[in-house]
């Protein structure tokens, strides 16, 4: 049988414990400290103890959630009567530091969304020109007629947005259309009513009578997102349903013009790696926790793996007031307007016959006055450089934009240019901006 230890020897063991756990507590951190005494005590008793917990967290290969998933806001700066939109419900704070993602993350955030997501199918008939051989050889003898009739289809996706039959889509997924028809996941299908669109944001709102308690997608918060963060697209491209693509989030707020749509757009975009193709457009772009993050809409054809999505929260702000009143109700004063950049300065030397000069290095170049617009009608003219609104210095088209688009229809807005070298103030009054087609 082994001795114990004297005495003398345990308060030696204890003084060395104490000595050595001071030291570490100096040097480490309070989780560290707390791991450095349990190591030194078990090993001095001659006891043993895992690690194989923190073990595991460090080196298991799949995401660990190191904070909880965001609470999806819901809300409106508008007072709309928006249907039971889904929450999203992630981990609580408290437990976000022991919450695994699992090595499946993809397939259980796609499991997640795929419910709520729909195929959308359109028909509309166009009357196109044209005359038989004979009409053309012999005009003069046969009749003009109308144009025949042509049946055109288009394709898209979409997602369940409230549970009483609400979906959300792009507007050129619907654009024209002159009938609707929606899939639902379980392989149901019914007729869809547009509701609105908006072609500025190729955002609308489609109405379905499919029942009640549909599965709805829940929402995230596009403002949290940062580039890297692993996305999952979902939806139908090129007939192939509920198809799932992953990657990540390549970049945030690229203008209209670098995704290279319609430059009036008036919206940033969210680029993703996520493979989007043709039939994807409309479908939702999930975060790992499966809330929407944003609506796929765009690729550029010219390039590989670079995809486009509406953030989630302009959709929900666009698709509150197109519920509310079937449009988007924006001011408008008439102009046509560019950035002066370094860029544009040196293109137009290289090539003078495109346009002159502006006379200013920096601000924001009128382009166009409208005939009879707000802007005319103020004494705007073409060539003015805008250096300020409403007091307001601005050196960029996008600033312009967004601050006429704050005030109401039929507010008054101060535009401060710089013409022939003189700066002169103008009084605008706003009025609502006509929706105009998808081109």
């Amino acid at each position: 049988m082994r001795a114990a230890p004297g005495r003398g020897a345990r308060i030696a063991v204890e003084r060395f414990v104490r000595e050595l756990t001071r030291i570490a507590g100096s040097m480490l951190s309070h989780w560290k400290k707390r791991l450095v005494q349990l190591a030194v005590v078990g090993a001095v008793a001659g006891g043993s103890f895992s690690l194989g917990t923190f073990a595991v967290r460090q080196v298991a290969g799949v995401p660990l959630a190191a904070a909880p998933a965001p609470q999806a806001s819901l809300t409106s700066s508008d007072s709309v009567p928006l249907p039971a939109l889904s929450s999203a419900e992630g981990p609580q704070r408290a437990s976000a530091a022991t919450t695994f993602l699992g090595p499946n993350f993809i397939a259980d955030a796609a499991e997640k969304a795929s419910p709520a997501v729909v195929r959308i199918n359109t028909e509309r008939v166009r009357e196109v020109g044209g005359r038989t051989p004979l009409e053309q050889f012999f005009p003069e003898f046969t009749p003009r007629r109308g144009g025949m009739p042509r049946l055109e289809q288009g394709a898209g996706s979409g997602f369940i947005l409230s549970g009483d039959g609400t979906v959300v889509t792009n507007a050129h997924v619907v654009e024209k259309a002159d009938k609707v028809y929606v899939t639902l996941g379980d392989g149901r299908k019914t007729t869809g009513k547009v509701i609105g669109a908006d072609p500025l944001t190729d955002i609308a709102v489609i109405k379905i009578d499919a029942g009640i308690d549909l599965p709805t997608a829940p929402l995230g918060d596009s403002d949290r997102l940062r580039a890297g963060e692993w996305v999952i697209a979902v939806g139908n491209p090129l007939g192939l349903d509920h198809t799932v693509t992953a990657g990540i989030i390549s970049a945030l707020k690229r203008s209209s013009n670098e995704v290279g749509v319609r430059e009036d757009r008036r919206l940033d975009f969210i680029q993703t790696d996520a493979a989007i193709n043709p039939g994807n457009s409309g479908g939702p772009l999930v975060n790992i926790y499966g809330q929407v993050v944003g609506i796929n809409t765009a690729i550029r054809a010219d390039g590989q793996g670079i995809g486009f999505a509406i953030p989630i929260n302009k959709v929900k702000e666009i698709t509150a007031s197109l519920l509310r009143d079937g449009r988007v109700i924006r001011p408008y004063i008439g102009i046509s307007m560019v950035s002066i950049t370094p860029e544009l300065l040196r293109e137009l030397k290289e090539n003078p016959d495109v346009a002159k000069l502006p006379q200013a290095e920096k601000g924001v170049w009128i382009r166009e006055v409208i005939k009879g617009s707000p802007a005319a009608t103020a004494g705007l003219r073409a060539d003015d450089i805008i250096v300020e609104v409403d007091g307001k210095a601005v050196s960029e088209a996008r600033q312009v934009q967004e601050l006429i688009g704050a005030r109401k229809v039929g507010d008054t807005v101060s535009v401060s240019v710089q013409r022939n070298s003189k700066l002169s103030t103008f009084e605008v009054r706003t009025v609502e901006l006509s929706q105009t087609p998808l081109s």
